[in-house]
């Protein structure tokens, strides 16, 4: 309980909007700071006391699905090619693309509360331009983002969309990209700013570039000026109940994904990273107490070719990273500042050749003396190549014993990431 409270407690700078918080926002006028103040009020609601009751869930929930399924997992025969719990709650299905709210109920790990757009009406996208960022053109995918109910957004047939400046998405949308061939590149990335209840699905996201700002629609009652736009793929910012799942990501201007500002709830899983330096950034400063309320699940990813670090890179608060594929870095994998709890469980570490860069782990700014009491603890990874995960914290202090079961061990993680990324999926078909 005393651990609660003191979670808690730092909490506290969040309950005054601090000037970092109209990051990108030129005019941080009434409707802004209405929006920040019901995202702050959302990030408390959604924020759990006792984050290894989610973990525990996950891991039951990874067990249960790989242990009567194993024999079929290294084929691609039979009715389904699904090889996680995730995608085994919706890929079986031939029907998938006329019961697409069902994927909502597949979410695992702490964005485990995400619906997305469920109950709303479909929204199909059938013009790839983006072109009018103050009045957007019905059909655009601009347009479908900012409407105020909630909306399953689909798309009509493949396409390739260039975004002229940032797309600033309101609650309760699902960006479901299922049986079309959806690229978003060589233009700025997706904002999901004082937002909540949002699902990413099955999008191609690559080359993205730095907006430059101006007037741009953010709701369908409200436009305002936006500075210039870091160049993220996806930028989470102060948005509780997130998941981004089977994205295909590379070589954005900034981060792949970010979640700053108390953004937490999130869970990012079946996702393919290539060709990048800075990968995910989560908390994105050391004296932004704020930070503390964060919990994010990263789970069946690959992180493939091309990448450096920052796969993560922590803050603050609760990341559990579990079942991920690392076959590349030149770096790290894994990093962190101001004593983030870090739990990685049945991760497959393939270290890069130089002898320099073994280590999975990077502790940024601070002595030995200092981190040591960080909890970081490796349960279940199968190192190679010279791998190595350093731990630190309470040696007593054994997840697997004392609040949650094992993961899949690492040697699984091949079968279980198989399928990361964009997925080609064909209606009246399993995916």
């Amino acid at each position: 309980m005393e651990a609660v409270n003191m979670r808690l407690l730092v909490l506290i700078p969040f309950l005054v909007i601090v000037p970092a918080v109209t990051a990108n926002i030129g005019d941080f006028d009434e409707v802004w700071q209405t929006r920040a103040e019901e995202a702050r009020k959302a990030a408390l609601q959604a924020y759990n006391p006792h984050p290894e009751k989610v973990t525990d869930n996950f891991n039951k929930k990874v067990h249960k699905s790989t242990n009567h399924t194993r024999r079929n997992l290294s084929k691609f025969s039979g009715p389904c090619m699904a090889t996680n719990p995730i995608d085994r709650c919706w890929r079986c299905r031939s029907d998938w693309a006329s019961n697409r709210m069902k994927l909502a109920d597949c979410v695992l790990g702490f964005g485990q509360q995400t619906t997305g757009g469920k109950g709303g009406k479909i929204y199909v996208v059938t013009d790839l331009s983006d072109n009018d960022m103050v009045n957007p053109k019905p059909g655009t995918l601009r347009h479908a983002v900012i409407q105020e109910e909630p909306l399953w957004i689909i798309f009509a047939h493949s396409m390739a969309i260039r975004l002229n400046e940032e797309l600033i998405m309101t609650s309760n949308k699902t960006i479901d990209a299922r049986g079309a061939n959806v690229h978003i590149a060589n233009g700025a990335g997706l904002t999901l700013q004082f937002v909540h209840n949002i699902i990413i699905h099955g999008l191609h996201i690559h080359d993205i570039k730095v907006g430059n700002g101006g007037l741009i629609r953010d709701s369908a009652s409200h436009y305002g000026f936006r500075t210039r736009s870091d160049g993220d793929g996806i930028s989470i910012f102060g948005a509780t109940n997130i998941w981004i799942d089977h994205i295909s990501m590379s070589n954005c201007a900034d981060g792949l994904i970010d979640a700053i500002m108390a953004s937490t709830a999130i869970t990012i899983s079946n996702c393919h990273f290539t060709h990048h330096n800075e990968v995910m950034l989560f908390g994105a400063s050391d004296s932004f107490s704020g930070d503390a309320i964060m919990q994010i699940t990263v789970t069946f990813n690959h992180f493939g070719q091309g990448l450096t670090q920052r796969m993560p890179r922590c803050r603050w608060g609760f990341f559990h990273v579990v079942n991920n594929d690392y076959t590349h870095w030149l770096m790290y994998a894994i990093g962190g500042s101001q004593h983030p709890t870090i739990l990685s469980q049945g991760n497959r570490f393939i270290a890069p050749p130089d002898i320099n860069c073994k280590e999975v782990t990077k502790r940024d700014y601070s002595p030995e003396s200092v981190w040591k009491s960080w909890t970081w603890r490796s349960q279940g990874d199968l190192m190679m190549n010279g791998a190595f995960f350093v731990k630190s914290g309470d040696p007593n202090f054994d997840f697997s014993n004392k609040y949650v079961i094992r993961a899949k061990p690492g040697t699984f993680v091949t079968r279980l990431t198989r399928f990361s990324g964009a997925l080609s999926c064909r209606e009246g078909m399993p995916c």
